[in-house]
């Protein structure tokens, strides 16, 4: 393991013990802070560039700034929202992940690495600090496990795995839903079936159902963009 490994590896051991439920939790608890003061300052919602502004100056005050990409190993690739990178150790991919899908603020980003922790455990999110993407962009650090041996899963297969674990799908299969959550962009590429046969979701979007989120990732998606 090399220098930048060891320097990442720390950090992130560092900023996984802060507070009792975690970086994601503490991260959580300041974002909902900033909404809740700007509702009562302002009767809005819309305060994501604060609460970037905020959680970028908490993360450097309490360590879990990254100012070197180079301690996330290789770039890997850049999707709609992530800048992936594979560990040096090539057992880990290291996502930037840059609040696209969030809308006006960030409650529903916090919200859905809990929701894919929930239903997809084999390929949870670990949240282990803030960093700067290569545009520039206040992202949050996400590691997840190197699927080995994988292929890309079949509609036929994310639809069978799907209603295994409870959902049903609106619009011929646009997302499924099972009255609690909502999930979209479950296409090949973000599907994929490891070499144990089983199915990794590793890079689906989740939303709360009944609060807009079709409308939301319909607007947010690059996937409709030219639409």
């Amino acid at each position: 393991m090399n220098g930048d490994q060891t320097e990442r590896l720390s950090q992130a051991g560092e900023c996984r013990e802060i507070g009792e439920g975690g970086l994601l939790e503490v991260a959580s608890a300041v974002a909902r802070g900033v909404l809740e003061e700007v509702k009562t300052l302002a009767g809005t919602t819309t305060c994501k560039s604060v609460q970037l502004v905020r959680l970028r100056k908490w993360a450097h005050e309490n360590g879990c700034w990254f100012n070197n990409r180079s301690h996330f190993g290789d770039f890997f690739d850049r999707g709609s929202e992530n800048e992936a990178y594979l560990s040096e150790d090539g057992t880990e991919i290291i996502k930037l992940n840059d609040f696209r899908y969030s809308d006006d603020n960030l409650t529903s980003f916090f919200e859905r690495i809990k929701a894919h922790n929930q239903y997809f455990p084999d390929c949870a999110y670990s949240m282990i600090g803030f960093a700067e993407n290569r545009d520039g962009h206040v992202c949050a650090v996400l590691v997840q496990p190197y699927i080995a041996d994988a292929r890309l899963a079949t509609k036929q297969e994310i639809h069978d795995e799907f209603v295994r674990l409870g959902f049903q799908p609106v619009d011929n299969g646009d997302y499924y839903t099972n009255r609690q959550h909502d999930i979209f962009d479950a296409v090949d590429g973000n599907v994929l079936v490891g070499g144990d046969g089983h199915l990794y979701f590793i890079d689906t979007i989740i939303y709360p159902c009944d609060t807009g989120g079709y409308e939301t990732y319909r607007s947010l998606s690059p996937r409709f963009s030219t639409t």
